[in-house]
């Protein structure tokens, strides 16, 4: 009978340790997704912030294209009159 309570711890503690290493393997599985998911973060974040950058240059462009258009359009006399 003195056996019969040691194999049970036993056999409890062994379970506990299958358990905790399921929940080990899952916790590992989990801190890459979660990583992969900054990296991603990141590379959405710099992609907005070129985004950003691109814009401000597109709009730079047009006001230049926008001065000059203004200014042939005086020379040409092509300018509508403000009533």
């Amino acid at each position: 009978m003195a056996t019969e309570p040691d194999n049970l711890v036993l056999e409890h503690l062994r379970a506990i340790r299958a358990e905790i290493g399921l929940l080990r393997e899952g916790v590992q599985e989990l801190t890459g997704r979660v990583a992969r998911l900054e990296a991603g973060g990141a590379r959405i974040e710099t992609s907005l912030a070129d985004i950003h950058v691109q814009l401000a240059q597109h709009s730079a462009r047009f006001d230049r294209v926008n001065t000059r258009l203004e200014r042939i359009e005086r020379r040409l006399e092509l300018s509508e009159v403000p009533t």
